[in-house]
């Protein structure tokens, strides 16, 4: 009839993956809730502290390098087409020689990329189908939503809020916040984050050893996300490579979104050891380096240059400037809770303050804070049925907001 649209449906299937995921992503989930707060109060001074989005500017000494970089494109001499899909040599040496002075690691190992997030789902194209997974839990929502989508999961069972084929692994405070491997069934591969996220725990040098003759042990891969590594302010380990016998079962995910606040800019790495084999005795580099050339084109060239401006001596020192400011935000949020009574985790080695309500339902704890607050945080629920109980709010932020949000939440909460 006149005025009616007609959908026209196609003869393909969904995919009975993509069906199995549940509900939204977290953060376009909590995304959807702040406009709907937003546009009930219009008026509120909303504060975000959720989404782990850095809020300071880049420092000029990166900026400046990219838009050089930007600049040149325009000229003869300057203009560069496709570059090696695997990155810059130079800026995989400086990450080489930055991050993994003395551990082993090559310039050849490390593959950079648009960021952590998107290796994830690259290193989940290496192992068939059929691999089985470990997790944290509470861990960051990735691991478990790539594993659906390559089919690795199993159901959902929704008595327990967990997939039937992922291994939870138990990452509470009862624990120190790392899994109990004397009862740990083996799998093919264990996620861990460290610094992790959401709770802030940066896992120890003997936590990780043990976790490495784990994995050699069982001959499993470890996929380690060290994203958050240059929080650390102890002896933790910043990289899974400090660890004897590490090459042969790890490899390494990083990021330069929180360390040089490219959460927009998009930059990343991934580290794949020559010594990493399958069992048939082949190189797991070659079949790494074999997805990244089918599936990326490489990593921005004007980004890549913001890269290694940040791994200058000038650019190194810039951030961690920036670094230290958020490391303060964290304290006094922290303090905040701490005043109050409250169980608070991370803080110290991480950006994320990892938050304990008894009893409660992490949604309603959200709900509640940010209908009464005017401040987003994000429920633990959302990172697993182990973040039950708990609220992860960020430090990225500016001061003064960061000030005002511990003032509502101390009158709030008190």
């Amino acid at each position: 009839m006149e005025g009616e649209s007609v959908c026209h449906g196609t003869k393909v299937s969904r995919s009975v993956n993509m069906e199995n995921l549940q509900n939204g992503y977290l953060f376009s989930e909590i995304s959807m809730r702040e406009l709907e707060h937003i546009q009930k109060y219009p008026n509120s001074k909303l504060i975000k502290l959720g989404i782990g989005d850095t809020t300071e500017p880049i420092p000029d000494i990166i900026s400046s390098a990219m838009a050089e970089y930007a600049h040149a494109l325009s000229t003869i001499s300057g203009y560069r087409g496709y570059g090696a899909e695997q990155g810059n040599m130079a800026l995989r040496k400086a990450i080489a020689q930055t991050f993994y002075r003395d551990t082993g690691v090559k310039a050849n190992e490390v593959f950079v990329s648009d960021g952590a997030q998107s290796d994830i789902s690259r290193v989940q194209m290496l192992l068939e189908p059929n691999a089985t997974v470990a997790v944290q839990d509470p861990s960051f929502p990735a691991y478990i939503d790539s594993s659906v989508i390559i089919g690795r999961s199993g159901n959902f069972k929704e008595e327990t809020g967990k997939y039937e084929k992922i291994l939870y692994l138990n990452c509470g405070p009862e624990n120190h916040f790392f899994p109990d491997l004397s009862n740990t069934p083996r799998t093919d591969i264990i996620f861990l984050c460290s610094p992790n996220n959401p709770t802030g725990h940066a896992a120890s040098r003997l936590q990780l050893e043990q976790l490495v003759e784990f994995a050699k042990a069982n001959g499993s891969i470890i996929i380690h996300d060290s994203a958050y590594a240059a929080y650390i302010t102890d002896d933790s380990p910043r990289s899974i490579f400090e660890i004897p016998g590490s090459r042969e079962v790890a490899i390494e995910i990083s990021s330069f979104s929180k360390f040089a606040g490219f959460t927009g800019v998009r930059l990343g790495w991934t580290v794949v050891p020559e010594e990493l084999l399958y069992s048939n005795g082949f190189p797991v580099i070659k079949d790494y380096n074999r997805i990244v050339c089918t599936c990326f084109n490489g990593a921005s060239s004007i980004v890549q240059a913001g890269g290694l401006a940040c791994l200058s001596s000038d650019g190194y020192l810039a951030i961690n400037a920036v670094l230290d400011y958020y490391k303060e935000n964290a304290k006094i949020i922290m303090n905040a809770f701490t005043s109050l009574g409250l169980k608070v985790y991370g803080g110290k080695n991480a950006p994320y303050i990892w938050v304990q309500f008894p009893g409660s339902r992490s949604w309603d704890v959200f709900n509640e804070i940010l209908e009464k607050t005017h401040i987003i945080t994000v429920p633990g629920k959302g990172f697993g049925p182990g973040g039950e109980g708990y609220i992860r709010v960020s430090a990225y932020g500016n001061r003064e907001s960061v000030i005002e949000a511990s003032r509502r939440l101390k009158i709030f909460l008190k």
